[in-house]
């Protein structure tokens, strides 16, 4: 299987290209050429299966020709054995029709341990058989970089760096990411918005002889292989459910379009979704793009769900690709029009295919904390920001259809004990993972919003470059 570019301007690459390089060279992001199908009766036979096997049978197609099965299936069992719960992805049920897809039980208790745990796995084994070392560089907005540093510190192949807006996380976020001791890993503390980390990222990416200097490697779901391994969790899920004989509709807190990306490309791999419905804080430019058309970029509101807190939504050009017929040139004009004016205009017939659909639901700040006291007083559920941003839009979506709501459980409460004592008058117990963590040394970088200076950074701290020149 080859991967294209949206920008249409870069060569089809295999999957291990798509993996290494993270953004391709024209500045797009990698889709398969072509989606597999699984059949009915395939997604029908998930049910009671491990999750490593459904994840198996979903990624393997991906990766023909790249990585051999055997060495996947031992990378998927080591990525999620350390998962606090034997379903690695566990449903809750709130109510007769709305459940909670628990999405962190794993290291760093927020989803994006179910993608990253096997990404390090993936990258490690093929540089590894390449005898090559990598710069891993990614922006977080809270729960990327330390999903991240968990899964590559300490790595012998790749030096870590992870940009993140300087006092813009919660404490937890942060001295998650900033308390790991490991040689190869190095945070960085921007002083800007998640937006001005996640734009230094990808200009690294596209400056050439950077890139190539350093081995860069992205880890932000950019990555195409983040996307995909998100995926297998929307089959489990509905497997739980009756799936594939039962239509189901996924609520998902979302910033950067990721993690519901990822279930739009579940459903054209076979699965019957019924609706996606994007939930929004109040950086509300999705639910203001599917209402309008017009992509508008504003300021970014700090808030309680600081992983949304995103006004640029990279992933959404994978959509808006699709929603064009992957029409390259017109997907080129649109993110022109974002670079030159900070904004575009979808036309309506691929406005329209998106509205097909999604739904786009915003909740502001005080209905965030309202929704963590009502699902805690009806249903003595304690729910994190990000996941309470998701079950308001499920009340509010609650019109769409008789299909469940699934909402996807984006992070672990005890992660934001300041936000759930204000809404409960309950503060949750740290988890385990957290003993010690406010006793350790924080090691981080503060830089300023400079492109320039940033990459000074990398390049004096990195190894992979020398050890590049040194083997040529």
């Amino acid at each position: 299987m080859k991967y294209i570019s949206t920008r249409g301007e870069a060569p089809p690459v295999p999957f291990v290209e798509t993996l290494l390089a993270g953004l391709a060279p024209d500045g797009g992001l990698y889709l398969p050429q072509a989606y597999p199908r699984l059949p009915d009766a395939t997604i029908a036979g998930f049910a009671g299966r491990p999750y490593a096997e459904v994840a198996e049978a979903v990624i393997a197609p991906f990766l023909a020709g790249g990585i051999e099965t055997p060495a996947l299936r031992e990378m998927i069992t080591a990525a999620y054995k350390n998962f606090r719960h034997p379903a690695i992805a566990p449903l809750t049920q709130l109510d007769s029709n709305v459940f909670v897809l628990e999405l962190f039980h794993g290291p760093t208790l927020a989803f994006k341990d179910l993608a990253m745990q096997l990404l390090a796995r993936v990258i490690d084994h093929v540089l590894e058989a390449r005898g090559e070392r990598a710069t891993i560089i990614g922006a977080t907005s809270g729960d990327t970089g330390a999903a991240a540093i968990a899964a590559f510190a300490g790595l012998p192949q790749v030096d870590v760096f992870i940009l993140y807006p300087h006092g813009r996380i919660s404490d937890v976020q942060r001295r998650q990411m900033t308390t790991l001791e490991a040689d190869n890993v190095h945070t960085i503390a921007v002083e800007g918005t998640f937006d001005d980390a996640q734009a230094c990222v990808k200009n690294m990416f596209n400056h050439k002889a950077l890139r190539e200097e350093l081995n860069l490697c992205g880890v932000n779901s950019i990555n195409f292989a983040r996307i995909l391994f998100q995926t297998v969790y929307y089959f489990t899920c509905a497997a739980v459910l009756g799936g594939p004989h039962r239509k189901i509709s996924f609520v998902v807190p979302t910033g950067n379009f990721g993690d519901i990306f990822a279930g739009w490309m579940a459903k054209r791999l076979g699965l019957p979704i019924d609706r996606l419905v994007i939930a929004t804080n109040s950086n509300d430019i999705l639910s203001r793009t599917l209402e309008s058309g017009q992509y508008a970029v504003q300021t970014v509101q700090a808030t309680q769900s600081p992983s949304m807190d995103i006004q640029i939504s990279s992933n959404f050009e994978r959509l808006l690709f699709e929603a064009q017929g992957r029409d390259a040139a017109a997907l080129r004009r649109l993110m022109a029009g974002l670079r030159q004016s900070q904004k575009f205009t979808i036309e309506t017939g691929p406005l329209q295919t998106i509205r097909d659909e999604f739904d786009a639901f915003s909740v502001s700040e005080a209905e965030t904390t309202r929704e963590i006291a009502q699902s805690w007083r009806e249903a003595g559920y304690l729910a994190d920001p990000h996941t309470a941003v998701g079950l308001c839009a499920a009340r509010k979506a609650g019109h769409l259809g008789a299909s469940p709501l699934v909402v996807l459980g984006t992070a672990h409460p005890g992660k934001f004990p300041d936000a759930i004592a204000r809404a409960t008058g309950i503060r949750p117990e740290p988890p385990p993972q957290f003993a010690g963590l406010f006793d350790k040394k924080e090691r981080f970088s503060i830089l300023p919003n400079d492109q320039n200076e940033i990459e000074r950074f990398i390049r004096a701290s990195a190894t992979t470059g020398a050890t590049k020149r040194a083997a040529s």
